[in-house]
């Protein structure tokens, strides 16, 4: 099992960013795909139409979203997103622990590309 830890700026402030990372409808725009997600520990939730789904374990808003990633049969991984005001807008820590090693370059190349370039874009325009 490997783990996954960077940060990313975004030009937006951190309410804006939580915002558009917890809000069902802020995740359809920017992913192109539906999602469900609630802000309640405990609760399911599914993006990009299912492709990444698991469940909410906790939430301190506008500066900390901790999920469990499910892996099929594998064991559950943890993400934590945390975001921080920054001089341009926000720093947003990702750090993703129990990630399978044949799944590490996928979800590596997720985050950056998918993931924050998506999220990236919807700020920049």
């Amino acid at each position: 099992m490997k783990e996954y830890k960077k940060y990313f700026q975004i030009t937006a402030a951190p309410e804006d960013v939580y915002n558009a990372l917890t809000n069902p409808l802020m995740i359809e725009i920017w992913t192109g795909e539906p999602a469900q997600m609630e802000t309640v520990p405990g609760t399911e939730f599914s993006i990009w139409d299912g492709a990444i789904c698991g469940r909410n374990i906790e939430f301190v808003p506008n500066q900390k979203i901790v999920q469990e990633w499910y892996f099929g049969e594998e064991e559950n991984s943890l993400v934590t997103i945390k975001l921080h005001q920054h001089k341009g807008g926000t720093s947003m820590e990702v750090r993703q622990i129990n990630i399978p090693d044949e799944a590490y370059q996928n979800i590596a190349e997720g985050w950056e590309e998918d993931y924050f370039g998506a999220l990236n874009q919807l700020f920049e325009e």
